[in-house]
């Protein structure tokens, strides 16, 4: 069972502006995207009534679910300080979540945030897949700003803070093509 220790905030940024960029594609009827609650049972509180520490009741999958114009889309939104995503900070059970997910032609991805640069990227599953492949062999166990596609970029675009849905529709044109 895993513990929450207060650290459970970190990426909470992230969240935010996914959250408000989600919620302008609802109102825009672009997509119904839902954030996925952590399920916890709180086990000490301080006096201002904040969680300190807590443990999760089950794993979760990924962090948003939903549809995109009737296409079923999954996916985890990460932060990173440095150049080198590790891959300890996806979890083997989303990695097979998204893998199930993408079996029933669905789509699942990664909003990877690189804080220290300020830029945040889309990364398909496939690409996702293929590191972990690779750790599985044997090899590195992070991924680096490198190996990400720019071309995935994500910018922000009027009142979406995070445009992702342009990264989205090229993954989809390019899932065609193949």
């Amino acid at each position: 069972m895993c513990a929450w220790n207060g650290h459970g905030l970190r990426g909470s940024m992230l969240e935010d502006i996914i959250n408000r960029t989600n919620e302008s594609y609802r109102v825009k009827n672009l997509c119904v995207i839902q954030k996925i609650p952590t399920p916890i049972t709180p086990v000490e509180m301080n006096k201002k009534r904040q969680i300190t520490l807590a443990y999760f009741d089950m794993k979760s999958t990924v962090d948003y679910i939903g549809t995109v114009q009737g296409i079923p889309v999954c996916f985890d939104a990460k932060e990173c300080a440095t150049d080198t995503f590790p891959l300890q900070n996806i979890h083997e059970h989303q990695i097979s979540f998204m893998h199930d997910f993408e079996r029933q032609q669905g789509v699942a991805f990664l909003i990877v945030y690189y804080t220290v640069r300020d830029e945040m990227y889309y990364i398909p599953f496939r690409d996702i897949y293929s590191f972990w492949e690779r750790m599985e062999s044997g090899g590195r166990k992070s991924f680096r700003y490198e190996e990400v596609d720019k071309s995935y970029k994500v910018e922000r675009k009027g009142e979406f803070l995070c445009h992702y849905l342009e990264a989205l529709d090229k993954d989809l044109r390019l899932r065609k093509n193949i």
